[in-house]
């Protein structure tokens, strides 16, 4: 069965693969203890990170549902989820996170997940979530689901062209090779400057602009033209 068509779709008799993706050896040991009861055919396979994760997917193509953990050492915002969503885009990804905020759930659904499971839930939830995301379905917990989606009132300067504003000539400048997808390497070796300095203004730049990762970065000025003769913009 390709990867990812739904466990309606399986053979019968045929057990269903998963693969756990959290740097918490603790935490994947309950997790997979809480699947393989609701589960007891399924067979799982675990990684500590990102590029563990994609070596096992490459070596296993018959993977039928990842649970990723957002917040891992050296995972930034949606990367982890990004990286394996372009790398696999038929194998569905559950989100199990610690983060609860209804913005990040959105966020984690917008780009590429099939669902989004708090690790407060209880098994039954998480049996739940599993099934329905096998079955083709979206699944987010009700009390997550029912938070209204953020709908601030536009005045006549969008709130980001403030945000950017914030920025320092140096930060703009980094901000402008992120949008060239240009690595903390290259952008270290084209400013002269070390690889912890462009990750401390990295993070600044998250932390001004209000995202989470490097992709909400591009996508959020995406719509602003940058005057590179000086560092600053005006909306497009």
């Amino acid at each position: 069965m390709p990867a990812g068509e739904g466990m309606n779709a399986r053979p019968e008799g045929l057990a269903l693969q998963l693969l756990i993706i959290d740097d918490h050896p603790l935490f994947r040991e309950a997790l997979a203890s809480a699947i393989t009861l609701a589960f007891p055919q399924a067979h799982l396979r675990e990684a500590d990170g990102i590029r563990a994760a994609c070596e096992v997917l490459a070596a296993t193509p018959s993977i039928d549902l990842m649970l990723l953990d957002l917040s891992m050492q050296g995972v930034t915002g949606f990367d982890g989820l990004v990286t394996i969503r372009t790398r696999f885009p038929r194998i569905p990804i559950l989100i199990v996170s610690g983060l609860e905020d209804p913005r990040i759930m959105r966020e984690a659904l917008r780009h590429g997940a099939a669902g989004f499971v708090p690790k407060a839930v209880d098994k039954a939830t998480l049996t739940r979530a599993i099934s329905e995301v096998m079955s083709g379905a979206l699944f987010m917990p009700p009390e997550l689901a029912g938070s209204p989606e953020p709908n601030p009132a536009r005045g006549t300067k969008s709130p980001l062209d403030v945000r950017v504003a914030l920025l320092t000539p140096q930060q703009m400048r980094v901000l402008m090779m992120i949008r060239q997808g240009k690595l903390n390497k290259q952008i270290a070796h084209e400013l002269q400057v070390g690889d912890s300095t462009v990750k401390a203004h990295v993070s600044e730049i998250l932390r001004k602009l209000e995202v989470i990762s490097r992709t909400q970065i591009v996508i959020e000025t995406a719509y602003l033209d940058f005057d590179q003769s000086n560092g600053s913009f005006v909306a497009g």
